[in-house]
């Protein structure tokens, strides 16, 4: 199994035709990804990559049945694409979009939050690497050939670490059930404890990498939740030892602004709570090895 996107999904790209969304899709659908089809507004009625483009999502997904998206549309316009996918029915939204203004993911925030629960659009990112369950699926802008099929599951602030993980665990004979980038801006659309729960609930993941940055309060939240509720082992890493106070560290969230903020801290938190951290981004998994080593024998 899987989390979030599998062989199954029915996938639509908003931003259809546009040149990432071209590009990207094309990737999708030789790795396997089932793209049912695109929105460009002014394009409906026409093909593209050999799949029918709508004018709308309601359209899209009246039409093929979809149940996600991947948004590669500008930052003006992104709000109102993400909007627009809650209100067609799409239980999740991949987007990838950086520069999105502040106010309008809080605005999309309050939207999502209409709806209930059980209705509720799942949204990973703004600013994000994206989805990516290997051998089944690919949702994002990540290099596929790097995921190996397996039983970690991967939740990360940073794209780069994301993939460094990734790659650093098939090099060991490990591999990856789902790899999720939830994005590095300071307002995103879901958190480290959302995925945390979809793994935890997942047969097929025995074990789960979390990599945090500076900045904000995710990954103590985190932290405390693991230690209260889940059962698998988790290793933690957190990005930016060295970020010196009240300097942007690449994503517009990486900041550390307050006290528990930085890289130190955060990583002081996770080990209080339990959590193996990782002593650098070069051993992220010769790290898991040694977790799920210790369990094996245990």
């Amino acid at each position: 199994m899987s989390i979030l996107i599998d062989e199954t999904t029915k996938i639509l790209i908003q931003g259809f035709t546009g040149d990432k969304g071209t590009f990207h899709s094309r990737e999708a659908i030789s790795y396997g990804t089932r793209i049912v089809g695109g929105v460009t507004p002014g394009k409906g009625g026409q093909r593209h990559l050999d799949r029918p483009v709508f004018n709308t999502v309601k359209e899209a997904v009246e039409a093929t049945g979809a149940e996600a998206s991947i948004t590669f549309v500008a930052p003006p316009y992104c709000m109102d694409a993400i909007m627009e996918g809650a209100d067609a029915g799409l239980r999740l939204i991949c987007c990838i979009t950086d520069g999105i203004p502040a106010q309008d993911m809080m605005r999309v925030k309050r939207y999502l939050r209409r709806y209930t629960k059980e209705r509720r659009t799942m949204l990973v990112g703004p600013n994000c690497a994206g989805i990516i369950s290997p051998g089944k699926a690919m949702l994002g802008i990540m290099p596929g050939n790097i995921y190996a099929k397996g039983n970690v599951g991967i939740v990360s602030r940073s794209g780069t670490l994301g993939y460094e993980a990734a790659e650093q665990l098939k090099a060991l004979g490990l591999g990856v059930s789902t790899s999720v980038g939830i994005g590095g801006d300071p307002i995103n659309g879901s958190s480290f404890i959302d995925h945390l729960e979809l793994f935890e609930a997942d047969p097929d993941t025995h074990a789960v990498l979390m990599i945090g940055e500076i900045g904000g309060p995710q990954e103590a939240e985190a932290a405390a939740w693991i230690q209260q509720h889940a059962r698998k082992p988790v290793v933690g890493y957190v990005a930016g030892l060295t970020a010196p106070k009240g300097r942007k560290m690449g994503h517009a969230g990486a900041i550390i602004s307050g006290e528990g903020d930085s890289a130190k801290e955060k990583s002081a938190i996770m080990a209080g709570y339990g959590l193996t951290v990782a002593p650098s981004p070069g051993e992220l998994g010769s790290t898991m090895a040694k977790v799920l080593e210790r369990r094996q024998a245990a």
